[in-house]
């Protein structure tokens, strides 16, 4: 098979992260996420990731449920997709894959600022870039992080990798008669109220004409399937 797209950020949620458990990282999930990964690079495919944290702790979620401070909550959130993306970034260096983490929360110790120029420079020197804390700024999604981190890097495609084959009608766990969708129209996503990507992610996508494949992360082989321009999943543009 043979890439389609020369450079793709790949939008992963907390939820990735989880494997069977109910809370943390599973480092058996991590090695899965990385070997699917490491058959992009391979391809010569310029690969970036935007990880989400809500296997640790989900910001909009606990400040309603302690009664937190959003823009408290929002930070903590940050803070846990740092954690997911340090394991990622171990498990694609045991698969000896070049790996930086850039981080919009600036903590040198274990992560590289984000730096636009710099980011697009690993990239041209083929190594995995994984972008964590989000925007840096609390009330925007990681989804919203996705695709302003797509458009600044010239990302041809934004990858969003979930637990199902594509965006349905509805809930396909909780209603078996969900329709799957295979072609949609951004502005579809935000008048069926379609909840995979909020809808400032999908409006910066809109005015930034950036195609979004929506997919099932979790069977092996299909983020190389999609990478390559195969018929898999929902395709947004």
């Amino acid at each position: 098979m043979h890439p389609q797209y020369k450079r793709v950020l790949l939008k992963l949620s907390g939820e990735a992260f989880l494997g069977k458990q109910s809370h943390g990282i599973d480092t058996s999930v991590c090695a899965h996420l990385a070997k699917q990964i490491r058959e992009v690079v391979k391809l010569g495919v310029e690969t970036a990731l935007v990880v989400g944290g809500g296997n640790i702790f989900r910001g909009a979620l606990r400040s309603k449920e302690f009664e937190m401070e959003r823009t408290v909550a929002d930070y903590m959130g940050m803070l846990a997709t740092v954690l997911n993306g340090l394991a990622l970034q171990n498990a694609l260096e045991k698969q000896n894959i070049p790996t930086r983490v850039m981080t919009a929360i600036e903590m040198h110790q274990v992560a590289e600022p984000y730096i636009r120029r710099r980011a697009m420079r690993h990239l041209e020197k083929k190594r995995v870039v994984i972008f964590v804390a989000g925007t840096g700024n609390p009330y925007f999604t990681t989804d919203t992080a996705a695709a302003l981190r797509s458009v600044e890097i010239g990302a041809n495609v934004l990858l969003k990798g979930t637990k199902v084959e594509g965006v349905y009608s509805s809930d396909p766990v909780k209603n078996k008669t969900a329709k799957l969708f295979k072609r949609l129209k951004y502005i579809d996503m935000i008048n069926k109220a379609l909840k995979v990507m909020d809808s400032t992610a999908i409006t910066l996508c809109l005015e930034n004409e950036l195609p979004i494949i929506v997919f099932n992360f979790m069977k092996d082989g299909n983020l190389k399937r999609s990478v390559c321009g195969k018929d898999i999943g929902t395709l947004i543009k």
